[in-house]
């Protein structure tokens, strides 16, 4: 399908979604446009352009007047990397074996703590390999968190991944980019220290499940001075890019990985920790200023770029394109889940409608408040603590500090934004409650929820033994006239033109990444299909990588390549 029957194809779901489509100046467009995400951390839409009257982002709410405003996004998980690993897959992680926030923060609290990487099924790829091979430059600055592997993550995901990453570095400045920046401002530990604060703590806003105190208001306050940080850096990365002169052939994400890094937000599968704001800006295809109320998972992110820069989304990924040449049709729920918090178990699950939110519980006899200790060097965590010890809280305050919690849990999100009033055993929402719970029930099904597996059974099947897997070395597969189909693993040799050269890895859903670098910090591309050397001598050296195990042994071999042999 070619790009203008596509987007004619998609022109009335587009009118449907609320945007309005300019086809002519998409089939003038670059075929292959330019993406940046610019992310940021434990953040909720506290912006200007989504109604906050104390949040002072001038440069992001510009950003909003310049492409589309979406208001109904949510995040898989509350929590970082569980949330990431799910958005760079376009899987829900509960599916990849990514559910337990961190895989490196297992058992730690023991004596002898256990580290491992989960090892996500042989399919699963991150969607950065699907444009790499499509010919964009792929960057990220520089946050990676992905669950399946620690740093340096595998080579074939990125181009570049480090703090100097950039699109601006790429050796052909006429390639597309994908490049991701990472902001690390809003993290939930900037909010520590609220000894001195900017923004004036009277002015805030208090949620009605926090007590009304000093220490609770300069908390909030502090955050909303990391806000105007964060805003600061938007702008900066923006005017950078219309310096370099990509900014009409540019789309730009701004988003927040989940919600606030404060109590009942981040790690909680309320609105206040699933709930992202998420701006998109498409020069010359989306009308300027738009607002769309569609439910969007978080894990809809990567399927979506493939789509607007044309490649095929692989049918395994959970994630639907909401905008591109294969857009699909809306979601009707969107699903999140909570398990593993550091050293902590825990099991919640989560279905959102547009009217309503159903929790289930799977440790009811649990308390609410389980022992994060990370989570307790916040102001207003110690704050609630304080005064729930002392029995000050008021009823909405101590829902979410009870010894114990209901097994369901199910809010009307329009009459009660902040989720306090719990319509399960309310007879009246009987049939609403059971087509969520069935929603639920589905979805763990058809989404092969890992969650109901023990985590030590888990890493058996990954790690067997507790130890990590190996993959195996790739060899050269040399197509000439001299050697045809044979496989080298050490040396090259000396051939005829032409002649091309292929690489194999016998380990199940490895990728191959090659160099022709001979220095100790080598440029490594990913591998899509045979190479056909050049006439003289080359340096090829190839590894592969399979996520959650460690990477193979590199293999390298010179390959002199002459004129053709006479007849």
């Amino acid at each position: 399908m070619n790009q203008v029957n596509a987007l004619s194809g998609l022109l009335p779901i587009a009118l449907s979604f609320g945007f309005v489509v300019n086809m002519e100046a998409q089939t003038i467009a670059n075929k292959r446009p330019n993406i940046i995400w610019i992310s940021t951390e434990d953040f909720s839409p506290h912006l200007g352009c989504y109604g906050d009257k104390v949040a002072q982002t001038p440069n992001i709410d510009k950003l909003a007047t310049q492409g589309v405003r979406f208001t109904n996004v949510f995040t898989t998980a509350a929590i970082c990397a569980p949330c990431r690993a799910g958005i760079i897959t376009g899987m829900y992680q509960t599916s990849i074996g990514c559910m337990h926030m961190r895989t490196t923060s297992y058992r730690r609290s023991v004596e002898n703590p256990v580290e491992f990487t989960a090892v996500p099924p042989h399919y699963v790829k991150a969607f950065t390999e699907y444009l790499r091979v499509a010919g964009y430059y792929c960057t990220n600055n520089n946050k990676t968190d992905y669950q399946f592997a620690k740093d340096p993550v595998p080579a074939s995901i990125w181009d570049e991944c480090s703090k100097t990453a950039h699109y601006k570095n790429r050796p052909d400045k006429s390639q597309p980019f994908f490049a991701v920046f990472n902001h690390v401002g809003t993290h939930e530990s900037q909010n520590w220290d609220i000894s001195k604060v900017k923004t004036d703590p009277k002015k805030v806003n208090v949620p009605p499940y926090y007590p009304d105190t000093e220490i609770v208001r300069k908390n909030i306050a502090k955050m909303y001075d990391n806000t105007a940080r964060l805003d600061s850096v938007v702008a900066s990365l923006l005017a950078e890019l219309e310096r370099e002169g990509e900014a009409d052939n540019t789309i730009v994400f701004f988003w927040g990985d989940h919600g606030d890094g404060l109590p009942r937000a981040k790690r909680w599968l309320y609105d206040s920790g699933l709930n992202i704001p998420l701006i998109i800006r498409w020069p010359g295809t989306i009308k300027p200023g738009m607002v769309n109320d569609q439910l969007i998972n978080s894990i809809d992110f990567g399927p979506t770029v493939l789509s607007m820069a044309g490649v095929i989304v692989p049918a395994h990924m959970q994630g639907r394109p909401f905008l591109g040449n294969q857009m699909a049709e809306p979601r009707q729920y969107v699903f999140g889940a909570r398990d593993r918090v550091d050293e902590s178990y825990d099991m919640i699950r989560s279905v959102r409608s547009r009217d309503y939110l159903y929790i289930r519980n799977f440790y009811p006899n649990e308390p609410f408040h389980i022992w994060v200790p990370y989570l307790n060097k916040m102001p207003i965590m110690q704050e609630v603590m304080r005064l729930d010890a002392e029995g000050k809280l008021n009823t909405d305050q101590k829902k979410w500090m009870a010894e114990t919690r209901p097994a369901e849990e199910l809010y009307d999100v329009k009459a009660d934004p902040f989720q306090l009033n719990n319509l399960a055993e309310n007879p009246k929402y009987k049939t609403i409650l059971a087509e969520m719970r069935l929603q639920q029930d589905n979805w763990a099904t058809t989404t092969n929820d890992l969650g109901r597996m023990n985590e030590p059974e888990m890493i058996e099947m990954m790690w067997p033994g507790g130890k990590q897997p190996v993959t195996d070395k790739p060899y050269f597969i040399v197509n000439a006239h001299e050697d045809r189909g044979s496989k080298n693993y050490q040396v090259g040799g000396i051939y005829s033109a032409p002649m091309t050269l292929a690489f194999y890895c016998p380990t199940h859903g490895a990728s191959i990444v090659y160099s022709t670098d001979a220095g100790n910090k080598p440029t490594w591309k990913l591998y899509s299909g045979p190479l056909k050397l050049k006439k003289g001598t080359t340096i090829v050296r190839i590894k592969a990588v399979r996520y959650g195990y460690k990477d193979s042994d590199e293999v390298s071999g010179n390959f002199e390549v002459h004129e053709a042999l006479s007849k």
